[in-house]
């Protein structure tokens, strides 16, 4: 029995599959038969567009693995970076802190209140985001896209003891079951300031 094992599981890695970036994108057979279809049908009319004519082919993925992470990190009312060449990045996902390098795998991150450390050689630039989300592409770039940020330096420490010892007093106070949710907010992101801060 364990001969047969052995044997069926060196067939099946002996036969190798394509990675699914390694394999071309099909050419839109659907849309021309379509279209032929419809110019039978409705010769004086053009057809409607479908949506594979809206999307653009997927980015190559590089056959080896670059120096450099280019980032975008945007809000909705200002682009922080954009194309910037980075060695790292650190991003405050909901499952912990994840560092980003060049060559990291295709992923989607929420963000939590924290700190978006980017490093750049031997200087690291810091940031404290609300929440926001993190697209990490297989080409070596990361998209960051957060709902506030400011720079760690700008941060009032006396300010954000004085926030944090405010909510703190509103959740305390709390009656209804939306007020105790936006004070909890209030000391969630409060807190979170209060760690950069100190560390």
């Amino acid at each position: 029995m364990l001969r047969q094992a052995s044997r069926i599981i060196s067939r099946a890695t002996a036969s190798t599959r394509a990675f699914s970036t390694e394999v071309p994108t099909p050419t839109s057979i659907g849309d021309s038969t379509f279209i032929e279809s419809w110019k039978k049908v409705i010769p004086n009319i053009e057809p409607p567009k479908t949506p594979s004519s809206f999307m653009t082919p997927r980015p190559s993925t590089p056959t080896s693995i670059p120096t450099k992470l280019t980032v975008n990190f945007v809000l909705p009312y200002a682009s922080e970076l954009s194309t910037k060449e980075v060695d790292m990045v650190i991003v405050p996902a909901t499952t912990g802190q994840m560092g980003v390098l060049p060559g990291h795998v295709a992923t989607i991150a929420e963000l939590k209140p924290g700190i978006l450390s980017v490093h750049e050689g031997t200087n690291v630039t810091k940031y404290f985001l609300s929440s926001g989300f993190a697209f990490v592409h297989p080409n070596s770039v990361a998209d960051i896209v957060a709902v506030e940020a400011v720079s760690v330096d700008q941060i009032d420490p006396e300010q954000v003891q004085k926030g944090l010892a405010d909510f703190t007093q509103r959740l305390s106070s709390a009656t209804t079951d939306l007020e105790k949710a936006s004070a909890q907010i209030g000391i969630d992101v409060h807190s979170a300031l209060n760690a950069a801060l100190s560390g």
